[in-house]
């Protein structure tokens, strides 16, 4: 009996290291799947990666699809959670808009990971079949959208944006621009490049009646240093000061 039960534990034990550490396994596996995509990557590929074998792959993570499942939450935690709850607890829906776009440029383009967004380049060409991943892949895509959604509401709210902005459609443009970005950091633009490219998000929140926008670009294009305080909206207690601006640099 005791022979019996030594000779399980090691076969149980086999290929698995003892130092296991799951979130180190799910980098690597996230990486590689960042890297080539769902389909592309193999099993054996990603057991490299993470210096276990096969067996110990499905005995820990079930298969493939649960892994790749698995390594996109992963992703969103490590990269994304963070600037998601800045850009909801941030109270002003311009800066909001700015500094999260300007963060998420920086995420895309960043020396230690690879360019672009692992859910939306790593989910190109899955097959039909797939579909655990793809529901996956779509509920995060829904939630950064609804993520969007929440803080226009409140803006609307706030009065920082029109009462009768279309949230959801609002919402899509976001993310639809959010994932643009990924695209174009896989393509290989400079930070600075992506940068400029991320700054044009805030312009898609609509202006409040009595706004003019003509006047807050001309002073941006002069003077790059207000470029965030004028690239969208201003204060109408202000216009004489911009006025002024504008006198003096003609």
């Amino acid at each position: 009996m005791i022979a019996k039960s030594q000779s399980t534990n090691t076969q149980r034990c086999k290929g698995r290291p003892r130092a296991f550490d799951r979130d180190i396994s799910l980098r690597r596996a996230m990486e590689i799947f960042w890297q080539k995509g769902y389909e592309p990557t193999s099993v054996s590929e990603l057991c490299a990666a993470m210096g276990i074998n096969p067996p110990s792959l499905y005995s820990v993570f079930g298969n493939k699809a649960s892994l790749f499942i698995e390594a996109i939450h992963f992703y969103e935690r490590t990269y994304w959670d963070a600037p998601g709850r800045a850009f909801l607890a941030e109270p002003d829906i311009t800066c909001a808009v700015s500094k999260y776009f300007e963060t998420a440029a920086h995420i895309l383009l960043s020396k230690e990971t690879p360019c672009g967004c692992m859910i939306v380049l790593a989910a190109i060409n899955i097959s039909e079949k797939e579909t655990k991943v793809i529901q996956a892949i779509q509920q995060l895509r829904m939630a950064t959208k609804k993520m969007f959604a929440d803080r226009l509401s409140t803006a609307v709210k706030d009065g920082q944006i029109p009462p009768d902005t279309d949230i959801q459609a609002l919402a899509g443009t976001l993310n639809t621009f959010l994932e643009g970005l990924s695209i174009q950091a896989r393509d290989g633009l400079e930070p600075s490049e992506l940068t400029s490219i991320a700054s044009f998000a805030v312009r898609l929140l609509p202006l409040l009646p009595g706004e003019t926008p003509w006047l807050f670009v001309m002073i941006a294009i002069k003077i790059p240093q207000l470029h965030f305080f004028v690239m969208r909206r201003g204060m109408l207690c202000v216009w004489p000061i911009f006025l002024t601006i504008i006198t003096k640099l003609r």
